[in-house]
């Protein structure tokens, strides 16, 4: 399996090169014509085939948990040998699924016991993502953790050195970074494409009460279906309440808002395509705007991050919005600013359009030249014009371009099929704890400024935060 996937690998990046060498070659007519429009279909098959087999368990049987392992049990050779919730309902749910014989636990740490368990999904809570994930590494599990990896920036080198140590695979769920959109809109942006970035705008707004996280809560949800004091361990006791657990990522103590369901999305594509380490500076602001439920987080949250020159990008700024009532329906694109042009991805691909500036500067139009004297400005328009050529004083062209991948495509498949693939081979996982603690932790960070309105400072290649 490893080597006929490295080999397709290698065959679609040069496909990707080739397309390309030829959009930046080829010959470029107007853009002002929306018709000309090129779209172009990224196709890429994954063989995936079954080497040993895999035996997974799954640690919170949500809605990410239950998505994960549908998506997981795609690929050849997994199989799935027990699931853990606080919910009895869920554990109910999970047999009617997958049979009655299915191993069931609320303490996942039973779950981490069982020799026949190789890996694990933990799809919790943020707040449990680190205990979890800790303890999986130490019982040599590998570990597949959904984001953001941790619920504290201090939590972050820790669980990157229990990983260090295991020696396992361990894979963060932002899949955008195992997706083939993201890898060909990254060549086109490493090839120039957009001229030199600059900035960056990212948005992810939802109109909808099951978007703003009012999920449904089952009928029966009490202290005897659900192991409230577990959930609470190691925070002060305080009464059930079924909306902080079945719309936990309402309350801070829980989750982590906006910024760490969301932001952490945006900012894992940015990273992914810049190959940048993170800012230096986050600033953030937001409202309770609509959805005032009781919960603790902003439903509109705004933030601004610098990130500084390195050896792999340009200076650029971020700009990052995110709004749960958003009139404009449920959006959700990045776009990168450079000098020579854009790319703006969506769901389904991205599109690139170009804005070049001409040689010469421009002379007349808003401008002071017919603030002067008749002679003067004829004078200057001559002087302008035996510098500057005809051709220098018009905007070079080129036609945006669309890339849009093929139907049935799911970058979600192919992120677990990674994580499977480096377990079989002994290699990394795309998103790997140091990268997943580079993108989570600016968004944290952006929480940080909310709640406690200041800017905050980072090192993001120390990953610390700086005084």
């Amino acid at each position: 399996m490893s080597k006929d996937y490295a080999s397709t690998r290698r065959k679609f990046l040069k496909q990707l090169t080739a397309t390309s060498a030829m959009l930046a070659a080829g010959p470029f007519a107007s853009v002002a014509n929306p018709e000309q429009l090129e779209e172009r279909i990224i196709r890429y098959q994954r063989p995936i085939s079954a080497n040993d087999t895999i035996r997974i368990g799954l640690i919170g049987t949500g809605i990410m948990g239950h998505n994960d392992l549908q998506t997981a049990l795609k690929v050849p050779g997994v199989e799935l040998a027990g699931a853990c919730d606080l919910y009895k309902g869920r554990l109910d749910r999970m047999q009617e699924l997958y049979g009655s014989s299915l191993y069931t636990t609320q303490d996942y740490r039973e779950l981490l016991n069982k020799k026949d368990i190789d890996a694990v999904i933990i799809a919790t809570s943020d707040h449990w993502h680190a205990r979890i994930a800790t303890d999986a590494l130490r019982k040599q599990k590998h570990v597949y953790c959904e984001k953001p990896m941790v619920h504290k920036l201090w939590e972050g080198l820790p669980l990157i050195g229990a990983h260090r140590l295991s020696k396992k695979v361990m894979q963060v769920g932002s899949q955008r970074v195992s997706s083939i959109a993201y890898i060909k809109a990254k060549e086109l942006y490493k090839a120039g494409e957009i001229g030199a970035l600059n900035c960056v705008e990212a948005t992810y707004d939802r109109q909808s009460a099951i978007g703003a996280w009012e999920y449904t809560i089952p009928t029966d949800a009490s202290p005897s279906t659900v192991d409230w004091r577990k959930y609470v361990t190691g925070m002060p006791q305080t009464p059930f309440d079924p909306k902080k657990f079945f719309w936990w990522r309402n309350y801070k103590a829980f989750g982590t808002g906006m910024a760490g369901d969301l932001f952490v999305h945006l900012i894992s594509g940015i990273h992914m395509i810049t190959d940048s380490y993170g800012p230096t500076r986050i600033v953030s602001s937001g409202q309770l705007s609509y959805w005032k439920d009781g919960r603790d987080v902003p439903d509109v949250m705004t933030a601004i991050m610098d990130y500084p020159a390195t050896k792999t990008h340009p200076a650029f700024q971020v700009m990052l919005r995110v709004n749960f009532i958003s009139g404009g329906g449920n959006k959700s694109n990045i776009r990168l600013y450079g000098t020579e042009g854009m790319i703006e991805l969506d769901g389904n691909g991205f599109t690139i359009t170009h804005s070049m500036l001409p040689k010469a500067p421009g002379i007349g139009g808003y401008d002071s030249l017919n603030t002067f004297p008749t002679a003067m400005q004829e004078e200057l328009k001559k002087q302008y014009n035996d510098r500057w050529s005809s051709d220098d004083q018009k905007r070079p062209e080129k036609a945006p371009v669309k890339y849009k991948v093929q139907d049935g495509y799911s970058e979600h498949l192919d992120h677990f099929t990674n994580f499977f693939d480096a377990i079989r081979n002994g290699t990394q996982a795309n998103e790997a704890p140091e990268f997943a603690f580079r993108a989570a932790a600016p968004c944290l960070a952006a929480n940080d400024s909310y709640f406690q309105k200041r800017i905050i400072y980072w090192d993001p290649v120390n990953m610390r935060l700086k005084a």
